[in-house]
């Protein structure tokens, strides 16, 4: 596809990303619906691309519900009462991007037949509708109230000191209400809406959560939650102040959500299927679209990706980090963090992205693929750019869905192991690449 990636579509600013491609965007949206609900994150860009999304909707004759700053779960709840939603964000991206994501009823992105739909319109083009016919504008209060009582319902009451970094993000008027509200004491760090994400870069890996652990070790914490720009990801630190990213928690929210199925991306740690017992772990493409597709179509309890994505099916389709947030909190009142994760197999993962532009990603990609052929694997995938297992572990090569850069991901059953298979794959990617 020309413009979908596999969270949406994403760039930066006034060159991907202009008022004009937004506004044709909610031009080809209105065409396929009558009402869709519009919300966007804190990013300085998004207020002015969701009124340009507004104008394409209304001029296709379809009613735009405008929630505003809202999380890009809150924002997939509330589509729930309309035909679709869409989300001006570009989730864990520098604050110079923006993006747009869409959202089916069920909490589910728009699947491949949905965005090819788009794409078809925008490149064949649409007809705006008379003007007596042009859509109405309702501005609605309620998205946030509602997506806090669907999860109060399902999590009910907490208690302890929580320490939630909201990043400046759009989970800044969610997270901190919600946990308050199930009964905890809440420290926020980052709570004030920045589109420049002044207080640390929108993505909540280990070391944009450095001050977060301090925070949660010297307040007495029994932990800490980190969300991104838009709140569809959730990672956490334990009361030691340890770091939990998406590959220590998959394997834990796996087993306790896990009762028949689980989906995990072909990126997930191996750890996943050694944890589990009489739990199905089924692969699929990197994305949350491709998650969500995977868990309608085998019926599956969760689904998750590394990156610290969360669908919980009995909550919503859509990637939840303000579910996930309460959710932990909710586990960790039985027993500390720390020790679930001391409890999960102990793997080596490494992983590096690789500048690299988009056009020779591909050839790239395909080279590869003939190098780790001649390497001998026990196993080799090309579900998403090409997977290969050896003996001591298994490696990674994929096009990145939101950024010019190629991935790569090692994980080894030991330090040792780990290290080989990386270096391995940094010699390959030099030799194809001069």
């Amino acid at each position: 596809m020309k413009f979908f990636g596999s969270s949406g579509i994403r760039g930066r600013f006034n060159e991907v990303i202009t008022p004009e491609f937004v506004c044709r965007l909610g031009l080809a949206a209105g065409n396929m619906h009558k009402d869709i609900v519009v919300g966007w994150d804190t990013r300085t860009t998004s207020p002015l691309l969701g009124n340009a999304l507004v104008s394409g909707l209304l001029s296709a004759g379809c009613n735009a519900h405008v929630a505003g700053m809202v999380s890009t779960p809150t924002l997939a709840n509330a589509a729930g009462e309309f035909d679709a939603g869409i989300m001006l964000t570009a989730s864990h991206n520098p604050p110079a991007d923006n993006g747009v994501k869409f959202w089916n009823p069920d909490g589910s992105s728009f699947d491949i037949p949905q965005m090819e739909k788009i794409e078809t319109i925008l490149e064949s083009g649409s007809k705006s509708v008379s003007w007596d016919k042009v859509g109405k504008i309702e501005h609605i209060d309620w998205a946030v109230d509602r997506h806090i009582k669907k999860i109060s319902q399902l999590i009910g009451k907490l208690k302890g000191p929580v320490v939630v970094d909201c990043g400046n993000g759009a989970t800044t008027n969610i997270t901190p209400q919600l946990l308050k509200k199930l009964g905890c004491k809440v420290i926020t760090l980052n709570g004030e809406p920045d589109g420049s994400f002044s207080g640390r870069s929108s993505e909540p890996n280990e070391e944009n959560t450095k001050i977060l652990a301090r925070c949660v070790v010297d307040s007495g914490a029994i932990l800490g939650i980190a969300h991104d720009g838009d709140g569809d990801r959730m990672v956490a630190v334990d009361e030691k102040g340890q770091f939990a990213g998406g590959d220590a928690l998959i394997p834990l929210f796996s087993k306790l959500e896990g009762k028949k199925t689980v989906v995990v991306p072909i990126n997930a740690s191996m750890a996943v299927e050694k944890y589990l017992k009489g739990v199905k772990v089924v692969r699929c493409r990197v994305g949350d679209v491709y998650v969500a597709q995977k868990i309608k179509e085998v019926k599956a309890d969760f689904g998750a990706e590394p990156s610290g994505t969360w669908i919980f099916p009995r909550m919503s389709l859509c990637p939840d980090g303000v579910f996930a947030a309460a959710r932990l909190v909710q586990i960790v009142q039985k027993k500390p963090l720390s020790e679930y994760l001391a409890e999960i197999p102990k793997l080596n993962i490494i992983k590096k992205r690789i500048d690299m532009e988009p056009a020779k990603i591909p050839r790239v990609v395909e080279k590869l693929k003939k190098k780790l052929a001649g390497l001998k694997p026990i196993e080799m995938s090309e579900l998403d750019g090409v997977r290969a297992v050896f003996k001591n572990g298994w490696l990674l090569f994929r096009p990145s869905g939101t950024e010019a850069k190629l991935k790569l991901v090692v994980e080894g059953y030991d330090k040792e192991s780990a290290e080989d298979l990386y270096s391995t794959a940094i010699r390959l990617v030099k030799e194809v690449s001069d």
